[in-house]
């Protein structure tokens, strides 16, 4: 058996060797020569993954290492620099000491993998799975369009590629050995950072886009800062400055808090106590001031950004604050002529839209039940909702789609995922990404084992020109809940 640092010894002397003699290895599909033999002999085989017969056998095909990265029916078995989240592992993997093994055990109907050939491919894969010419997939351009995904279940975010939409890679968040839950994720508008933050942890962390490579934690509290002491966590929101500068978030509690930080310095600026369960939150176009939802009551407070005053508004046009009402908005945002606040209430099953000059709620706008998420489309004019509970707009089913036309603020519903929650525009390619959490068991079983406690997600694919569901839907980790695009 080899050793991981023998293995990439190994591995570089058999590159080098083998660039030397016959750069390709036609019969081995470009897979390193070693890899290649144990794929090739054992799963590129006529009857399952090669190039005649894998739309039979899920949809993947093996027969070379780019075909391995075209994805199969279930999203991506393989993730470069992670076994631990590769499918394909389970499936060969008759070893309780390398891991989760699932059934049915591959390759099918013959003679299992040895224990050295499952842990050579293991390897490779925490070394990049890269090609005979040491190509790592999806690590050749430091500008690629990604989406971004946090799966609370299981303390890691999903990258995804957005040209094949498929998952590219899973990078590990926290700081904690217990879950941190991670639960929102945002990229700065210059595109060149993504910062994560957590139910179970007091800091913001910070990631480059470039190689989605870790920069540093960011605190969001004093008692982090190393300067006093408060118990914020249950950290739900946050916004970005339009300079990519400054982050406000939010702290889901009775006594809430909102934390304003300095993204560049990586420090605590401004922290706020006395909000009443905040959780949406959005700039104002001048990014002077926040507006923060009340999500168990029927107001949204405006905060300068300097943490020196706030001002509750009702939502009900009305000075009358409710902190116990029938509208519990959850999530804002600011409409493209920047002039209004579209805010989602999830137990009014509506989208209020606020005017920030009038001061005033100007349209009300019906959803399906317990609108969560709320994003838009630029190029269809278009806002998109997730309404995470609904079953009843639709039979035999746990969620819709609504879609608000940007100027006429008609609604239209669609079925789709189960338990949707986050949602994200890729105007690029005219597709809404919805993450569906499925963390009921009424929900459609997953294909694989978890890493984790919990059962995976999902995420579906909706065509913009066309708002109808696309065929294909991919397998998560567990608790997918929301999803970010980079710019």
């Amino acid at each position: 058996m080899l050793s991981y640092f023998k293995y990439l010894f190994y591995f570089s002397f058999v590159l080098l060797i083998s660039c030397k003699k016959d750069v390709g290895y036609a019969n081995y599909g470009d897979y390193p020569k070693d890899i290649g033999r144990i794929i090739s002999k054992n799963c590129a085989v006529s009857g399952c993954h090669n190039g005649k017969s894998f739309e039979a056998a899920s949809d993947y095909n093996l027969e070379s290492w780019q075909a391995m990265f075209s994805g199969s029916g279930s999203g991506s078995p393989v993730i470069p620099y992670s076994s631990k989240f590769s499918s394909l592992c389970y499936y060969i993997n008759t070893y309780p000491e390398l891991g989760l093994e699932n059934k049915p055990t591959m390759p099918l109907n013959k003679k299992e993998l040895s224990f050295e050939e499952v842990k050579l491919i293991k390897d490779w894969i925490d070394f990049g799975a890269p090609d005979i010419k040491g190509n790592v997939m999806w690590a050749n351009d430091p500008f690629r369009k990604k989406l971004y995904a946090v799966n609370q279940g299981c303390d890691v975010v999903t990258v995804f590629d957005s040209e094949s939409q498929l998952p590219m890679r899973y990078i590990e968040v926290g700081n904690k050995t217990s879950a941190d839950t991670p639960h929102h994720v945002r990229v700065s508008p210059d595109g060149k950072y993504w910062y994560v933050i957590f139910i179970n942890n007091n800091i913001m962390q910070k990631f480059r886009c470039s190689d989605d490579s870790y920069v540093g934690d960011i605190p969001l509290t004093p008692l982090a800062a190393g300067t006093g002491s408060d118990n914020a966590m249950d950290w739900n929101t946050f916004v970005i400055s339009k300079d990519s500068k400054r982050a406000y978030c939010v702290s889901w509690t009775a006594s809430g808090k909102v934390a304003a930080v300095d993204l560049e310095n990586r420090k605590l600026i401004h922290f706020l106590g006395g909000q009443y369960y905040p959780h949406g939150i959005v700039l104002n176009p001048a990014n002077d001031a926040v507006y923060v939802a009340a999500q168990t009551g029927n107001f949204i407070t405006q905060i300068d950004t300097g943490f020196t005053g706030t001002n509750p508004i009702s939502l009900e046009n009305s000075p009358t604050l409710n902190y116990n009402s029938s509208l519990d908005p959850h999530d804002l945002y600011l409409s493209p002529n920047n002039q209004e606040i579209f805010i989602t209430c999830q137990k009014s099953n509506e989208v209020r839209v606020f005017n920030m000059t009038a001061g005033l709620v100007t349209a009300t706008i019906s959803t399906g039940k317990y609108p969560q998420e709320i994003v838009y489309s630029k190029v269809y004019d278009s806002y998109f909702v997730t309404c995470t509970y609904d079953s009843t707009t639709f039979a035999n089913s746990m969620g819709v789609v609504t879609r608000i036309s940007g100027s006429s603020l008609v609604a239209t519903n669609l079925k789709v995922g189960y338990q949707p929650h986050g949602l994200a525009v890729d105007d690029s390619k005219k597709t809404l990404y919805v993450v569906s959490r499925n963390v009921q068991s009424t929900g459609p079983a997953p294909h694989h084992t978890s890493q984790c406690l919990g059962r995976n997600g999902f995420v579906n694919f909706i065509d913009l020109n066309s708002f109808t569901v696309l065929p294909k839907r991919y397998e998560l980790s567990v608790d997918p809940y929301f999803i970010y695009t980079r710019p």
